[in-house]
């Protein structure tokens, strides 16, 4: 995928020409860089057998090396007004289909043709929690996400025990992400106030948690970072609605100190919690 290479696409004219502008409400930073998109694609091992999701495509750019790289690329674009600057872009891709709409609203699931489809795509900062649980938590989720996004959201979504949070908890329940590239500010246009990084996340053939007990993870660590500054005694009394000695008594049962905090604990133990709640 190395050897993938296109002629830049010129942003700033191309939005001159067709007499639009950037809408910051809606997160639009263009990817101006050819090594940058080239890496990007790289990272998401495409073969061209592939079925890609692309969610934001905004003018195309990384849409044209997508769709050299894979079979098929559904790009999915909430602004209808950038579509005749888009449709110019990509129609020389025949494997390119796009859809007006919020993917937040639509079922990847009926947008794909096939289930073992991957998403690529440069999303913007302001939804990107959402679009992860959106794809997480569908019945079908993808094989393997390859997301541009804040450098300081993917760090926190690779945390390790000690600085998790309920977004990398939310993530590596599903899949092993890791930090495959770095994208300075630089590289978008119009340049945002902070640098960039392209996040790879594996999809496990099954969440690490069980399916039945899912529910109860997701309450837990919704109730343990409630009050992050809080020990896990306290901030599960207070999530959950139980006396401190009840949830002093949950915690012991699965062999956890109450007075921990809830960044601490690991995937496993949030397992031998939920496993503890449920009986």
């Amino acid at each position: 995928m190395t050897g993938l290479s296109l002629p830049p696409l010129n942003i700033p004219q191309l939005l001159k020409q067709f007499g639009l502008r950037p809408r910051v409400g809606l997160g639009q930073n263009f990817l101006l860089d050819n090594l940058a998109l080239q890496a990007i694609v790289h990272a998401a091992s495409l073969r061209t057998s592939d079925d890609v999701l692309e969610i934001g495509p905004g003018l195309g750019n990384l849409t044209r090396y997508l769709a050299l790289a894979a079979h098929h690329v559904t790009a999915v674009e909430l602004d209808q007004d950038l579509f005749p600057a888009l449709e110019t872009v990509v129609a020389p891709y025949k494997n390119v289909r796009l859809v007006q709409g919020d993917i937040l609203r639509l079922d990847p699931t009926h947008l794909m043709d096939r289930p073992d489809y991957l998403v690529v795509a440069n999303i913007p900062y302001y939804i990107t929690s959402a679009v992860l649980r959106h794809l997480l938590e569908s019945g079908g989720r993808p094989l393997r996400l390859v997301l541009t996004m804040q450098e300081q959201v993917a760090q926190r979504i690779c945390a390790r025990p000690g600085k998790m949070s309920l977004l990398a908890l939310s993530v590596q329940v599903y899949g092993t992400p890791e930090i495959v590239a770095y994208i300075p500010a630089e590289a978008f246009f119009p340049t945002p106030k902070v640098d960039s990084a392209v996040l790879r996340v594996e999809i496990l053939p099954e969440p690490l948690i069980p399916a039945g007990l899912m529910d109860i993870f997701f309450t837990l660590i919704k109730a343990g970072f409630s009050q992050k500054r809080k020990t896990l005694r306290n901030s599960l009394s207070g999530g959950l609605g139980i006396a401190a000695a009840e949830a002093e008594k949950l915690l012991a049962a699965a062999g956890i100190d109450p007075i921990r905090r809830a960044e601490t604990l690991s995937l496993e133990e949030w397992g031998n919690l939920c496993q503890a709640k449920s009986k």
